[in-house]
């Protein structure tokens, strides 16, 4: 399932964050979204999954518009995994989880034996069966955001958007979501901040700064050297790492000569 975003604007008051911004995702690949803190990639994520109304520009999953189509419809179709997932009522982790089933429910339709296998099966998937009967409010950042990806497994999606979905994990936990999310073999379209996952996991990448794209294509070509300077402000070498052959970066101490 394709996604394709064309013209793409995003004001919150009077500050313009996204501008003009248009990128595709086809079917079954990898896109990630990286630049600086406050360059408008969450807030473009947050106009595709509905959260905020765009000034102008259009957004297609499919042959489905986005902004024209019921929450409902689109949730059938696209599941998310945000940054923050903070509630203010409590559940149990096997209830999130089993909140995934919703949009494919009726009103008034009791779950059933198949949606609880499926919830079970994610909660596996991301390590967390044994947690099934604790608060979710009593979990830590890194064990919500496992839940909330089972949430989203259980809501089988054929589209993914992640708004970096590896904050508060330790590094074993970053590369079993990311593992996971790559295996599933449907479109994604993710918000990362770690350049080095971006590239180990990435078909194709979008880099965003001041709300517009400054640079796009694969990770070799865009995470370079003269790009991490004027994007990130931040002096870097950028190699192949001779152990698995993978892109790596080197961040350099000394970043005084980029201010």
């Amino acid at each position: 399932m394709e996604l394709s975003v064309k013209d793409l604007s995003i004001s919150i008051g009077r500050a313009h964050i996204v501008r003009d911004l248009s990128l595709q995702v086809g079917s079954k690949q990898f896109v990630g979204l990286i630049g600086p803190n406050g360059c408008g990639k969450s807030t473009l994520l947050k106009s595709i999954y509905k959260v905020l109304k765009p000034d102008s520009g259009e957004a297609k999953l499919a042959d489905m518009n986005l902004f024209r189509a019921s929450p409902k419809a689109v949730a059938q179709l696209m599941g998310v995994v945000g940054q923050f997932n903070e509630l203010s009522f409590d559940f149990t982790v096997r209830d999130m989880v089993l909140m995934g089933r919703t949009p494919h429910k009726r009103m008034l339709d009791a779950d059933n034996a198949a949606d609880h296998e499926l919830v079970e099966r994610a909660l596996r998937q991301v390590g967390m069966d044994t947690y099934a009967e604790r608060s979710f409010l009593s979990l830590s950042g890194g064990e919500k955001q496992r839940v909330i990806l089972a949430r989203t497994l259980a809501q089988q999606p054929k589209f993914l958007v992640l708004d970096e979905p590896t904050n508060h994990l330790d590094i074993k936990y970053q590369l079993q979501i990311l593992n996971i999310v790559r295996a599933l073999d449907i479109g994604v379209l993710a918000a990362l901040h770690d350049l080095s996952l971006a590239a180990k996991y990435c078909d194709y990448l979008y880099i965003v700064k001041g709300g517009c794209i400054v640079a796009d294509g694969v990770p070799r070509d865009v995470i370079t050297k003269k790009i991490v300077a004027d994007v990130f402000e931040v002096d870097c070498e950028v190699y192949t790492n001779p152990v698995n052959g993978e892109l790596a970066i080197a961040y350099l101490t000394e970043a005084s000569s980029l201010t």
